[in-house]
């Protein structure tokens, strides 16, 4: 453990010094006030939340950080479409279903041996194109004032029961739900995947732009159920009290698709490749001070060991999710094309 820690500590420093090296103005440091080198990330996690984090990056290597914000799948869809003539040297995605998409189109390149495996396997490519940065767990949000704890579906395949009907809140156009589904076909095959996605239509399910309005509603006694990722819970809980929140958090058993853990992580683009700048900001997110500003502010897990989660969240080891791997959950296009037959996109 201590060692992974020194290794992230050493990469952090040895490749941000390279790209202040390589920079066009070798007199500035990286603690200078202008920047002295720029990268272009597309960003699938938001600027509200992302964006001071940019900032700090700059701040601390003298690296300006371009970013184009948008949604993962559909910064996905724009790299494979520009291919090798994207700007951009750093996708920065939401979900590992993305990533994974990218990398098959060969557009992805090896990461920096100094950070290539300081996470663990499970939450990083076995090609070593991308890895995870922090890791959420999906819940079933659920409304206490009406339902007992020990009601709240244990699977997600439950959710099609008439007794929940009109009352189960999803984001079929969110990311992490996409990646949700691709991870239930791994598993589960296409055709169990697209019976419950029907179900789904046909018991009503309400329809959301989004986690944090799902939980709301759950919060505010509009749906009584809703599938999200655990943190949006922490965030609101710190906002407003974790007392004054009718919404808690129902975790699925072992093994359902409902169980996910997947990563919001990042990988260097071809464009990238040998980028010093690129580089450094791969491994400046990998460090244990950038992975307790995940946790501080964000209450992500992270995957750098010996970086404590949040007080109160399950143990990352206790969580286990259906039987697919995260680098398994590329056919993006195909989920899309599911959620767009069954009428949910």
């Amino acid at each position: 453990m201590k060692r992974l820690r020194a290794a992230a500590a050493l990469a952090v420093a040895s490749l941000a010094l390279a790209a202040c090296s390589s920079s066009s103005e070798p007199e500035a440091t990286a603690t200078s006030s202008e920047p002295t080198s720029a990268i272009t990330v597309y960003s699938g996690r938001s600027e509200e939340l992302v964006g001071p984090l940019f900032t700090m990056f700059t701040a601390e290597t003298g690296i300006a950080v371009n970013a184009r914000y948008g949604d993962t799948a559909e910064l996905a869809a724009q790299l494979i479409e520009e291919g090798d003539a994207s700007p951009a040297q750093v996708f920065f995605a939401q979900d590992a279903g993305a990533l994974g998409a990218v990398d098959a189109e060969g557009l992805l390149s090896p990461l920096p041996s100094q950070v290539a495996t300081l996470v663990p396997e499970n939450y990083r490519a076995p090609s070593g194109n991308w890895t995870g940065v922090t890791g959420r767990s999906r819940v079933i949000a659920y409304d206490s004032a009406q339902v007992k704890k020990s009601d709240v579906p244990k699977s997600v395949f439950d959710l099609t029961d008439k007794k929940w009907a009109g009352q189960v809140g999803i984001a079929p156009t969110n990311a992490s739900f996409q990646s949700f589904v691709t991870a239930m076909r791994v598993s589960q095959g296409d055709a169990k995947t697209k019976a419950w996605l029907e179900g789904l239509v046909d018991n009503d399910a309400q329809i959301f732009e989004g986690n944090s309005l799902i939980l709301n509603a759950v919060d505010a006694g509009q749906v009584q159920l809703g599938l999200l990722n655990h943190y949006y819970w922490y965030q609101k809980a710190a906002e407003i009290g974790a007392d004054a929140m009718r919404a808690q958090l129902g975790f699925a058993a072992p093994g359902d698709p409902g169980a996910l853990v997947n990563v919001a992580g990042v990988g260097v683009l071809k464009g990238g490749a040998g980028n010093a700048d690129a580089e450094a900001f791969v491994a400046w997110l990998l460090s244990d001070t950038t992975q307790q500003w995940f946790v501080e502010n964000t209450y992500e897990y992270p995957l750098i060991p010996g970086v404590a989660a949040v007080d109160g969240i399950p143990d990352l080891d206790l969580l286990r999710g259906p039987d697919a791997a995260l680098a398994e959950l590329a056919d993006l296009p195909g989920t899309l094309e599911m959620l767009q037959e069954v009428g949910l996109l």
